[in-house]
């Protein structure tokens, strides 16, 4: 990576990276394979109250594991409607945050439960939140010869609902037109992370009665997946949906 940066690419998945590089819109000097790189991990481990994913996970992976079904139900949801069951079989977590899509499902999830982004470079480790990680769409906060190693996911301390809710064009592999997760403590506090509504995935913090202003707090565009008008209209009606889900939850 050193040697070509910043000309440089990563294989994980390559769901996203295959894509770009067969349409001409990404054409580096180089393209690294990490899948079988010494200590890239793909275990997910629970460690000092959080829960470890490691960088070659899954979205197939996620979905199976017991401990993100236990504590994370909503990264669950998410994971389970990225693209097709083969596409699943084959992307990662940290390749679809690394992707700074500003629709990709498995960022508003991660952002309400305050992940943090494990950072690693030939001279260096860094720690960092991932609402400060996405900068602009297909921009992160990662240094030309950097790469992700794991994800880091804080295991709630108190009961805590969660949930997950999208819209899409169609049913299967289409991106979001929007979508978003919220979770919901026993005082009422509210987290709420919006995606396809703003240039990078927008976290917003608020209470069960202050919805309607955390939704305006979004900046959707019109594209060909869906209106500014609709996305923004849509944006409140889930997130009174994923609430019904989070305080369901939050009461077993």
């Amino acid at each position: 990576m050193r040697e070509f940066a910043p000309d440089v690419r990563l294989l994980a998945g390559g769901t996203d990276l295959m894509v770009r590089l067969r349409s001409g819109r990404f054409r580096p000097n180089a393209v690294v394979d990490v899948k079988r790189v010494s200590g890239w991990s793909s275990q997910i481990v629970e460690t000092e109250g959080v829960l470890r994913i490691g960088a070659g996970v899954t979205m197939t992976d996620l979905v199976a594991d017991t401990k993100v079904q236990r504590h994370f139900p909503a990264l669950v949801e998410a994971a389970s409607v990225v693209g097709s069951i083969q596409i699943r079989n084959r992307a990662t977590l940290a390749g679809n945050i690394c992707n700074a899509s500003p629709a990709a499902d498995t960022a508003p999830p991660l952002l309400v439960c305050g992940a943090i982004v494990n950072i690693a470079s030939a001279w260096d480790e860094r720690r960092l939140p991932l609402h400060e990680f996405f900068l602009a769409p297909g921009k992160t906060a990662l240094a030309p010869s950097e790469l992700v190693e794991s994800l880091d996911l804080p295991i709630p301390a108190e009961p805590v609902g969660s949930s997950f809710q999208r819209i899409t064009r169609r049913r299967g592999v289409d991106l979001a037109t929007v979508n978003l997760s919220c979770t919901l403590n026993a005082a009422g506090e509210v987290r709420m992370a919006f995606g396809a509504a703003a240039p990078i995935p927008l976290l917003v913090n608020g209470t069960v009665a202050s919805l309607e202003e955390m939704t305006a707090q979004a900046r959707p565009i019109s594209d060909i997946r869906g209106g500014q008008d609709y996305r923004q209209a849509m944006l409140l009606v889930m997130a009174r949906r994923a609430l019904e889900i989070a305080r369901g939850r939050l009461s077993r």
